[in-house]
């Protein structure tokens, strides 16, 4: 059997797309699962630079995935650059033929191998933020009452690379938009952007998540190279944060439905 594949995307830098695969790639080792990731945001790098860290750190028993870093052609020549691009990426995804799971960084742009990887996705998980300057990656609303609504070139681009797995015979991409770095606070926005996002979800087929609140546990954990899964390893003391966050984790697992994780 394949692997399945998990993309991280969105054309905006800043929504935790890095945090976020990060969590999935330790849940699935965790799992006892063959796991292999991908950095095609090899420029920005901190998916890379994360497992870079996480091997280096002083906590014993860490499970490290099987890691590729795909990086932009220096050709100058547009096609012979794709044409790279497209043979590096092909390479990291027949090495990772014999694995279970393969998570996918993508870059805060548009690239073509941020394309040619949205293409190869079976799950595709775009963190939003809760604003209407980060809703835009998927809508464009015109009007103040907020129900004239326009796919974005991020959702079109979407769109299109499910039409070429659907060349390719595959199954249709199961997109799940998540809202991240959610704050307790109730306000207006928030409830205004909820419900574009749930009238958006029925017009352009994505599933709507609940999401990640804002925590500074995932920036202190990144140095080390560690998740709030690996906290009992480095016997560090669990507090309500952690708990909650893992929590949401667990939840965000439980909504994709990925397969064999019963495992």
């Amino acid at each position: 059997m394949k692997p399945y594949v998990i993309v991280l995307g969105n054309e905006k830098g800043g929504t935790g797309k890095s945090t976020i695969a990060m969590h999935l790639a330790v849940y699935l080792l965790h799992g006892g699962f063959r796991v292999g990731t991908v950095d095609v945001d090899a420029r920005q790098g901190t998916f890379s630079r994360y497992f870079e860290y996480r091997k280096a750190s002083s906590v014993g028993g860490l499970r490290v995935p099987t890691h590729f870093a795909v990086r932009k052609s220096p050709a100058e020549n547009i096609a012979q650059a794709k044409a790279d691009e497209n043979d590096d990426f092909q390479k990291a995804m027949a090495a990772l033929d014999d694995h279970d799971f393969i998570i996918i960084d993508t870059p805060g742009n548009d690239t073509f191998l941020s394309q040619l990887a949205h293409s190869y996705a079976d799950t595709l998980i775009t963190p939003l933020n809760e604003s209407f300057v980060d809703l835009d990656v998927l809508v464009s609303v015109k009007g103040s009452d907020n129900k004239r609504l326009h796919p974005s070139i991020y959702a079109e681009m979407v769109w299109n690379q499910r039409k070429e797995r659907a060349k390719r015979g595959e199954k249709p991409i199961d997109w799940i938009v998540l809202k991240n770095r959610l704050t307790t606070l109730y306000s207006k926005n928030r409830s205004e952007i909820n419900l574009v996002l749930e009238a958006l979800s029925k017009r352009i087929g994505f599933r709507l998540c609940g999401g990640f609140c804002e925590r500074v546990v995932f920036k202190e954990l990144f140095l080390s190279g560690l998740t709030l899964l690996d906290l009992e390893l480095s016997n560090q003391q669990m507090s309500l944060s952690h708990v909650s966050a893992r929590q949401e984790l667990r939840e965000l697992i439980t909504f994709m439905r990925l397969p064999h994780t019963e495992k």
